[in-house]
């Protein structure tokens, strides 16, 4: 899946979309998917000039996007107007490497479970052959009507 494909799925535009390309896909079990780290990216700025390293929470949201890919396709479904896919909670979060610029994130999610509207994932990022980052996500598709505000 090239980057125009991941756009018609994904919400997320410049400088929040993190998954440049997907390099393998096997229908409700698994995704790796690509993001190229470049010091172009604006929280390199502040993370840290001295010595920029790409923040955790990101690498997390990049997951969490692949993750998102996944779902749709294990629904057969696209993200429209009357949904959202949130973030759910993160459990076991850990940060084994950093991330710098130049690197090549690989991000490497499992479908553990889906059951009404909510997914649970293992999910680990690599550089090269070294793990960077692994937890457990969990995702939940909710129509946007439930949280509008009148008033």
């Amino acid at each position: 899946m090239d980057i125009h494909q991941i756009l018609k799925q994904l919400p997320h535009r410049y400088p929040i979309l993190l998954v440049d390309r997907v390099l393998e896909l096997e229908k409700g079990v698994r995704i790796k998917a690509l993001k190229n780290v470049s010091i172009n990216e604006p929280h390199f700025m502040g993370h840290f000039p001295h010595h920029p390293v790409m923040p955790g929470v990101l690498i997390l949201e990049a997951l969490a996007q692949a993750a998102a890919l996944l779902a749709f396709d294990a629904l057969g479904t696209a993200p429209d107007d009357q949904s959202v896919y949130y973030f759910a909670g993160i459990d076991g979060a850990r940060f084994k490497r950093p991330v710098e610029p130049g690197d090549q994130l690989i991000l490497d999610v499992e479908l553990e479970r889906m059951k009404a509207g909510i997914f649970k994932f293992n999910a680990k990022a690599f550089v090269g052959d070294e793990l960077a980052t692994e937890a457990q996500l969990m995702c939940a598709v909710k129509a946007i009507s439930k949280y509008s505000f009148n008033g």
